[in-house]
Formats: structure tokens, sequence, C-alpha cells
């Protein structure tokens, strides 16, 4: 389904090469100012353009057709729109029978019995992380000026050093190649007690909309997998005061499935981008043998870069719906 949450829900709509991208919102209280320009900064971070990004340029100017009366959401449904320009459909015309490796193509074929949309992925296309970032900027709205997010690329193909960040998706572009990336997000200013010990443990939700995200393939929240190494008395987070304050933050803010009032922290880590320059051996479904393909199009080296952003407006949407 196209649809996440209970309080705070939403709908995503609009393949990467038809005429828009959107997402609808409910449950946005009523009288909470908003504008087109409240947006622009989240979606500047995704705006393509800069070295190692997609050169598709977009204007991604949010078109808001319902849901707001003189500056203020109303509580009805808020519907925000984007459209779709600098688009070169031509460049997939071969993909409906020869599938790119590690995309969605096959699966989408299989799923749709091959009525699905082909030109740049379709409904799976990243094009549509244009609608998260705009609901993650509402979310962050509904939580509150008090809850501030702190979102950084931390790796970037295996180089840790930000200083190298630059040269390391360079290099893979060079060589016709992608790259990945991890991105770090933390979150401050939650009260305690929200989210519930299973199902809709804080955790559990967070990881749901992350690895919504294209290219996310791992979430860890706190120490992660590093935890598995320590032992608890390392481990442990000290209580330090009535308000929970702890020392250390190995459990990334949650407990119990439940916030804690510290600081949430996760990281999430996304794939190389799989439509690479470099040519490559796979399967033609229509010659039902394995050809050379070579993807046209254009494509982001290193889809954590602009996809940082997104991981965070991910979070906001799934925190807005446990807080409210």
């Amino acid at each position: 389904m196209n649809t996440f949450g209970h309080n705070f829900r939403l709908a995503i709509w609009g393949e990467s090469h038809g005429p828009e991208v959107g997402v609808a919102i409910d449950g946005v209280p009523a009288g909470l100012p908003l504008a087109p320009e409240d947006f622009a900064g989240d979606l500047a971070r995704r705006r393509a353009g800069a070295a190692g990004t997609t050169q598709r340029r977009e204007e991604d100017l949010p078109q808001i057709v319902s849901g707001l009366y003189r500056g203020r959401t109303t509580g009805a449904p808020l519907t925000i729109r984007f459209a779709n320009a600098d688009v070169r459909s031509g460049d997939y015309a071969e993909l409906a029978e020869h599938c790119r490796p590690s995309h969605a193509d096959f699966a989408v074929r299989c799923k749709s019995a091959g009525r699905n949309d082909p030109r740049g992925g379709g409904h799976t296309s990243a094009r549509l992380t244009a609608a998260l970032v705009a609901a993650g900027v509402v979310a962050k709205r509904c939580l509150g000026p008090e809850v501030l997010f702190a979102t950084r690329l931390v790796s970037v193909g295996g180089e840790e050093d930000p200083a190298r960040f630059d040269a390391a998706v360079a290099e893979a572009a060079a060589a016709g190649d992608s790259t990945g990336g991890v991105v770090e997000c933390r979150v401050t200013g939650l009260r305690p007690g929200a989210g519930e010990p299973f199902f809709d443990s804080v955790e559990s939700l967070v990881a749901h909309l992350l690895f919504s995200v294209p290219a996310v393939k791992g979430v860890e929240f706190g120490a992660g997998f590093a935890g598995a190494r320590m032992r608890g008395s390392e481990y442990n987070d000290r209580i330090l005061d009535a308000a929970g304050r702890t020392a250390t933050n190995h459990d990334g803010g949650i407990n119990g499935g439940m916030t804690n009032g510290n600081e949430i922290l996760f990281r999430a880590a996304f794939k190389p981008t799989p439509s690479i320059a470099r040519e490559q051996l796979t399967y033609h479904f229509g010659e039902q043998r394995m050809l050379p393909l070579r993807i046209r199009g254009r494509h982001d080296a290193c889809v954590a870069l602009r996809g940082a952003v997104v991981a965070e407006a991910a979070a906001a949407i799934a925190l807005a719906d446990l807080m409210r």
C-alpha cells in the first residue's frame, strides 16, 4: 500500500516520469502556520545538481492544493504536489524487457504482470522522495520547535573522513560506477514515554519509514551492531538524575520500544546506486538470454548524498505519528 500512519497519516502517489508526484497528509492539526517557502530548506538539501548527484533538474516548487487557508492549516487533509518537468523517457525504452540488476524492475514487473511504468523506475523511483521530504517538513512542524534534528553523512564509499567523501564519489563516477554511504540522525527534545513496547515501538515505526526510502538496506539505533560485542556492564546506560538523563546512550534514546527522554540516535545505510554507466551482463526477457546492458539516463553516483534529508524526514513522519 502507499499509505502510512494512524494519527499522522499520509499517502504518496506519482511516477518518476509521470506528470507529478505528491503527498496527502491527514491528521495535521488546524492552525499551524505553513507556506510554500517553509519547504525550501529541506527540498534544497535533496535537490540534484551537485557533484555526484543526478543532472536531472526539477524545480520542486510545492503546490499546496488543500488543507491550507490564509496561511494556516485547516485540519482537513493537506495535499502537496510537485510537477515533473525535466524528463527523458526515451532513456528507459529498453528496460521493459532488460531489467536493471539490483533495481526494482524485475520485482515490479512480476507484481504488475508487466503493466508497470518502466520509465525511470515508475512508482518505485527515488523521485517520490520529494513527497516524503515535504511530509517531513509538515511532521517537524507538528512536533514543535523544541524537537530538533541533526543529520549528517558519516561514511561514503567506506571512507569515514569527510575530507575524503567527494573523492570517493568522484573515483566511483570516473569508473562508471557508484558507491553507498551511511547517514546518522540525532533527534532531541522528545518527551519520554512515547511509543509502545512491541509492534508500535519507536524502533519499529522509524525503521518502517526508513526502509521505505529507496536504497536503504540497513538501520541501527544507538550502538547498534557494535553493542553485540559489548558486555552489559559496558553497554548499560546509567541513569544520572530524576529526568532520566543517562551517562551513555548505547540504546539510542529508546528503552522497551519507548522514548526515554535522551537523544534519539540512528544510522541508515544506503546501498550503491544500482543504475551505473558500466556495462553489465544481465538477463533479457525478450531474447530469453543474458545480454550486455548499458544503462542510459541520469543517476546519482551516491544516493546517500541527497538521502540524508530523506532519512531525517522519514524519522520525523514516524515520530509525528507517535507523538500525536
